[in-house]
């Protein structure tokens, strides 16, 4: 294993089957990825994709049919490896009569933490996920939020290396959002490295360093956000004056024509070979460029085109 490289997946595949007739259902199907040390990889897809099937199977939490995973350079089952790991479900999974506190405190000791460890971690945890104002609380009256929240907490507790999360976004109003996405920065920062699954495209774009996008247990893209963005062409919209109706028709064909008249044209075209085709045709027939507006391609619209395709 290279040093820069936390966790390696080779070619993982699961597998279940399902029902009294053991029906053969492809959750993962050869997927292959790495997260190298010290960024933010996201891994996004829609409902069913194997996301969450690929995380557990990272986690030893069910057994990969087939492939290799590897963390910090051993085996994903060795223990070793596993102290330096923590791990955020979708739906974290509590003792729901516990205080903030407790829970933490129980979940300090599963991972060896001494008393006096445990205590001030805990603290610092609640203070962290901004929870201070339900720490006299059982869980189980937390909201789905608040839960998130927790479930965060639990995850930072002994200060792992590598951070699993599987959508920590979830349940959270735009403020609580915002405070994950600086809390999961700040673990950057202090050079942590981090694998998440999210449907909010927004904080993926503005969090990650890379991401793979999964649709039916395979991934179709990977790659730095920046990178997959640019790959995916770019819309331009050109607008024209002194634009005849001759002009107009042979444009129509090159692109979309948002708006025309009085001698105006409005295009939007894709990419750049049709950005340069568009203004030589416009400036041989002596229209008057007066402006080109270049519209980035979003991650959101990328993520759709993976899954309609």
């Amino acid at each position: 294993m290279r040093d820069d490289l936390v966790l390696e997946v080779n070619g993982l595949y699961k597998t279940f089957h399902i029902g009294f007739f053991r029906k053969r259902v492809d959750a993962v199907r050869g997927t292959s990825f790495s997260v190298k040390r010290g960024e933010i990889f996201g891994l996004l897809g829609p409902n069913g994709a194997g996301k969450t099937t690929t995380i557990k199977s990272i986690l030893r939490l069910i057994f990969p049919t087939k492939g290799e995973i590897r963390i910090f350079g051993r085996p994903s089952g060795d223990r070793e490896a596993a102290k330096r790991v923590g791990y955020m479900p979708e739906n974290p999974y509590v003792y729901q009569y516990l205080k903030p506190i407790e829970f933490l405190d129980l979940c300090g000791r599963l991972v060896g933490l001494e008393k006096h460890e445990r205590r001030a971690r805990s603290e610092e945890m609640i203070d962290k996920v901004g929870l201070r104002h339900a720490t006299d609380r059982p869980i189980g009256k937390f909201s789905k939020g608040m839960m998130q929240r927790i479930g965060l907490a639990q995850a930072l507790l002994h200060d792992p290396e590598l951070l699993v999360l599987d959508e920590p976004m979830s349940g959270l109003d735009p403020i609580g959002r915002k405070e994950v996405r600086d809390v999961l920065l700040e673990q950057r920062e202090r050079g942590k490295t981090l694998l998440f699954t999210s449907h909010i495209l927004s904080d993926v774009e503005l969090l990650c360093d890379r991401v793979a996008i999964m649709q039916q247990g395979e991934i179709t893209s990977e790659g730095q956000v920046h990178d997959l963005l640019e790959s995916a062409g770019r819309r331009v919209e050109i607008r024209l004056s002194s634009a005849s109706q001759k002009l107009r028709d042979s444009l129509a064909s090159r692109g979309t024509i948002l708006d025309g008249g009085a001698g105006h044209l409005t295009l939007q075209v894709n990419g750049q070979q049709a950005v340069d085709e568009v203004l030589r045709i416009s400036s041989a027939a002596g229209a008057r460029l007066d402006a080109m507006i270049p519209e980035r391609e979003s991650l959101e619209n990328l993520f759709l085109k993976g899954a309609r395709g």
